[in-house]
């Protein structure tokens, strides 16, 4: 016997998208805290990068 096996299968049954996620009051407070650090590290960081880069110069003369 002949089976066809090209047949295309039906498409699938329409289902509404879900509605988008959103962040618990808990994810959102740890997201403002990081975040929040980040810019604060973002200011400090190359301050103390370029404070070691000077005593790393001053121990080397």
């Amino acid at each position: 016997m002949f089976v066809d096996f090209r047949d295309q299968p039906p498409p699938p049954r329409w289902e509404p998208k879900p509605p988008p996620r959103r962040l618990t009051p808990r994810q959102r407070k740890t997201m403002e805290v990081v975040v929040g650090v980040n810019i604060v590290l973002l200011l400090i960081a190359p301050l103390g990068g370029a404070t070691i880069l000077q005593a790393i110069g001053a121990l080397l003369r």
